[in-house]
């Protein structure tokens, strides 16, 4: 999809041609719009293409008409009814007379730029676009990272009651998003330095300001994401502890069972194999009336007493 806007009179609007000082973002783009601003643009269009790779890395590329900067940016997708959060490929493409941006998604960090809510926007003043491109980049980060926090302190909490594979598989997912984060924000804050050693990237007095607001963001989402990082490791091994611990536990207890039942079954068999026959001595209380019930009392006691003996020995605690 292809829209083109313009500062008009002080207020961002959606315009039908390709002007001057205008602003092209290409979301989910088809060949036929690519081929069309690469044709009216002189843009590569392998350039045009390349943030639609999802492993596209970020960089800064200065050709002689225009320069490319692809940042790394969050975004959500939903897999089985919740929300997943992982990172894609933003291009910044500036020309002497537009700036163009390029994405596989149409992603909410340039929504408020289209709605005209960012205060301060111009689409003529390129350079201060591009930081502020970057510090909603990063404050959509942020946002991202304390969800995720959230999400696994609600996880931490079903984790203490149950241990189904589910809540683990959905805690290391986690964990893989904070990697993938991590990286990310590593990645831009490169390309935010070699930003400052690009001569044609002018800044405009009062945006020191804002590139000094867009680095500290970024460098806050980086703590962030270590930190988060941390927690979920020693959490998901402190889970995996508890689950080896309970799995002992009912190996524990299955082994007092069977302990305890051998007693029984070894009496019986015994007297399975041994009998009085002619005048050969068998094994005690064969001939006796009551000897049937003495030995299945015998049994059990032997039992009650070896399951006591065991449930207090250190062995088995």
């Amino acid at each position: 999809m292809l829209r083109m806007f313009n500062t008009i009179n002080g207020s961002v609007e959606q315009i039908e041609k390709i002007e001057s000082g205008a602003w092209l973002c290409l979301s989910e783009p088809t060949d036929v719009e690519l081929a069309t601003v690469a044709q009216q643009t002189g843009i590569d269009l392998a350039d045009l293409r390349a943030p639609l790779d999802d492993e596209e890395r970020s960089r800064v590329d200065a050709e002689d008409d225009y320069t490319m900067i692809i940042v790394d940016i969050p975004t959500v997708e939903e897999r089985g009814g919740r929300d997943w959060y992982e990172t894609i490929p933003l291009s910044i493409i500036i020309t002497q007379n537009m700036i163009i941006t390029v994405c596989m998604q149409d992603t909410p960090v340039l929504h408020p730029f289209m709605e005209g809510r960012i205060r301060g926007f111009n689409t003529y003043m390129k350079s201060r676009f591009i930081l502020q491109i970057l510090y909603r980049n990063a404050t959509m980060y942020l946002r991202y990272l304390r969800i995720i926090d959230r999400e696994s302190d609600r996880l931490e909490l079903r984790l203490r009651h149950s241990m189904q594979n589910r809540e683990i598989l959905m805690l290391l997912e986690l964990s893989k998003t904070l990697v993938y984060f991590t990286t990310s924000l590593k990645s831009n804050e490169i390309v935010m330095e070699k930003l400052n050693s690009i001569t044609r990237f002018k800044q405009y007095p009062e945006d020191e300001d804002l590139l000094d607001d867009v680095i500290t963001e970024n460098k806050q989402a980086i703590e962030m994401a270590n930190i988060y990082s941390g927690v979920l490791a020693n959490m998901t091994d402190a889970f995996a502890s508890i689950v080896s611990n309970n799995l002992n536990n009912v190996m524990r207890i299955f082994t007092i069972i069977s302990i305890t039942l051998s007693i029984p079954t070894l009496i019986f068999s015994m007297y399975g194999m041994n009998f009085q026959q002619g005048g050969m001595l068998g094994m005690p209380l064969t001939a006796d009336r009551w000897g049937f019930v003495i030995v299945v009392v015998i049994s059990i006691a032997l039992s009650i007493v070896v399951t006591w003996f065991l449930t207090r020995s250190r062995l088995f605690k």
